[in-house]
């Protein structure tokens, strides 16, 4: 069994609750305040290793309050935190408000920007890993860490979120790219929706492809994921179910990729399994501790 490698952020998550959201300029009367364990880096871990898997997180935290509660969460669930650095900044912090199901999230990323090359010119990769990362770190970072990774025999898997443009070079070293349609448009420069039909958002995902043996899964919450696979299409189906919070779900999808990868199941059968573990976690509050377990992901499949 291969392991997961992760670099990436991690951050402590300010959750508001309310009845709505605010308009600009507006106030409104809040429900509750709440903190969880976040940052996309993070829940990636804790979901790869509340799954199984042999996971490793390389990233950054501050000299503060909430990076040493967050060091001992992340440690709690399993992941080796060998790899994560003091720095002398502030840890990443999320402020997030939730409403109606959905949320709008405003990140200050700290510690996290200061994730460097230096921090993954170390990590002991080897044919079989998975090694993943997003964009809440510096992106030089991330392309060392995945040249590092195809030097090694490694798959790379990235999460190009949130959006930003990235380079050619960059894309060439990802074998797997996750995202969901609005971030494939904006890296394509195309406009998508979710009420797109899938053979226009497979259209543009062939355009963007920088490899022929490329894989790109769009991500569409209850409609499922669409896949390219190199040449072959083919689309897993969604889940119905009753979203209290879908902070970090995407996240727990990647991470639950990894670990299926990790352990050499095939990709049809990994993105099932991924999606069944993130409709179990948009039914839980919180990003970190909304992670299922295998046992719990094997019940609704």
């Amino acid at each position: 069994m291969g392991r997961v490698f992760i670099a990436g952020s991690i951050n402590m998550d300010v959750v508001a609750t309310a009845d709505r959201h605010p308009r600009v300029g507006e106030t409104v009367a809040g429900k509750q305040v709440l903190y969880f364990p976040g940052g996309k880096g993070a829940n990636q871990a804790v979901a790869a290793a509340r799954l199984g898997a042999k996971t490793t997180l390389i990233g950054r935290l501050g000299k503060d309050a909430f990076g040493a509660e967050l060091r001992t969460f992340l440690g709690a669930q399993g992941v080796d935190l060998g790899s994560v650095r003091e720095a002398d900044t502030h840890s990443g912090t999320a402020i997030i408000t939730v409403a109606e199901s959905d949320n709008t999230i405003v990140v200050i990323p700290g510690s996290n920007e200061l994730v460097s090359v230096d921090d993954v010119a170390n990590v002991p990769l080897a044919k079989g890993d998975v090694a993943v990362s997003q964009f809440e770190i510096p992106l030089p970072t991330i392309a060392a860490f995945f040249t590092r990774a195809r030097e090694a025999g490694a798959t790379t898997l990235l999460n190009p979120a949130p959006a930003q443009k990235m380079s050619g070079e960059l894309l060439a070293l990802v074998d797997i790219l996750v995202l969901n349609e609005t971030e494939l448009g904006f890296l394509a420069g195309v406009e998508l929706s979710d009420s797109d039909e899938a053979a226009r958002i497979i259209d543009v995902a062939r355009g963007l492809q920088a490899r022929a043996d490329q894989t790109i899964c769009i991500t569409l919450g209850k409609r499922g994921v669409l896949t390219l696979a190199a040449s072959e299409e083919f689309a897993v189906q969604g889940r119905a179910v009753k979203a209290v919070d879908t902070t970090g779900a995407g996240d727990c999808f990647v991470g639950a990729l990894a670990s299926q990868l990790a352990d050499g199941v095939a990709l049809r059968t990994a993105l099932a399994f991924a999606n069944a573990a993130a409709s179990i976690s948009v039914q839980r509050m919180g990003a970190g501790p909304s992670m299922p377990t295998a046992k719990e992901v094997a019940a609704v499949l």
